[in-house]
């Protein structure tokens, strides 16, 4: 009975103080007070690409490699990967590439987004792109 009472305690004590802070995951991010406060856990940062009708091969490397290239430039970037849509399913609805990169935490996240380096990404990115699709999630196992 004793365990019970000092498991359901630790339970209590997790909620009151933000489980985030003593467990590196919050299960309701958007109204967890610890949300955005750099202390949840690894931020994946997931990003599709639709280019528009008759963006050139050359263009879209241009793109890739400039993407490529923010890792060297933004020092929150902890991994960095990407690819082309190869599912043979055909559910992509013209989203082509997909990026994805890793932050230690929403603060790491938070200070990419407005980085010049990003920034001037964006703007190179902009004549060619007809949609985007960005998902963050914090890794949970």
């Amino acid at each position: 009975m004793r365990r019970v009472m000092l498991g359901l305690g630790l339970a209590m004590a997790i909620l009151a103080t933000g489980c985030c802070r003593m467990v590196g995951y919050c299960p309701m991010m958007k109204s967890c007070p610890m949300a955005g406060k750099g202390n949840v856990g690894k931020v994946r940062h997931v990003v599709l690409f639709k280019f528009k009708d008759g963006t050139t091969p050359e263009q879209v490397k241009a793109i890739e490699a400039a993407f490529r290239e923010l890792p060297g430039k933004v020092p929150q970037i902890r991994a960095f990967e990407w690819g082309t849509d190869v599912s043979p399913e055909g559910m992509a609805q013209g989203f082509t590439h997909c990026f994805f990169v890793t932050f230690d935490d929403a603060k790491a996240r938070d200070a990419y987004l407005p980085h010049p380096a990003h920034k001037a990404f964006g703007e190179q990115l902009k004549p060619i792109l007809d949609k985007v699709l960005v998902v963050d999630y914090v890794a949970a196992k």
